[in-house]
């Protein structure tokens, strides 16, 4: 019961008919095909079916994680090698990588350092992901995009 049977050419009435005493449902597949095209199965475990295949594909869709690495535009050296650690793991669990250096107060005179950091921090993981969106300044924050490289 419940398995998908195929019915040749019936007349509508035969098909349902045929539905009927297998206790099935007769479910138009094709409304715009010449004859239009019906098929007998139970049209509860269809649905269930159906639902259940969109839950399969919903969960294997991949989720976006963006971790984020804050610089100031005069961050010293030790500083910034121990953030491109943690951005070189990022990258490497698959995570996309929001790099910007945040200007405080007068310290927007040093735009030029801040988009060098970023660029040096580009260039430096480059074998780890590749640059989405070079260095753009919006307000106080020079923002980049670094996706990483597919395994």
């Amino acid at each position: 019961m419940g398995e998908n049977i195929e019915i040749g050419v019936y007349k509508t009435r035969d098909a349902q008919k045929v539905a009927e005493e297998q206790g099935l449902d007769l479910v138009e597949i094709s409304p715009k095909a010449e004859p239009p095209v019906c098929k007998v199965i139970d049209y509860k475990k269809f649905l269930y079916d159906q639902k259940k295949k969109t839950k399969e594909m919903k969960s294997k869709a991949s989720k976006v994680v963006i971790k984020e690495i804050r610089f100031g535009p005069q961050t010293d050296e030790h500083d910034y090698e121990f953030k491109k650690k943690h951005a070189i793991k990022f990258l490497q669990e698959g995570a996309k990588l929001k790099a910007f250096v945040f200007f405080k107060g007068r310290s927007i005179i040093f735009k030029e350092q801040g988009q060098i950091l970023l660029l040096k921090l580009a260039t430096e993981l480059e074998e780890y992901g590749k640059v989405e969106q070079m260095p753009r300044l919006e307000g106080k924050r020079m923002t980049m995009f670094i996706a990483p490289k597919k395994k």
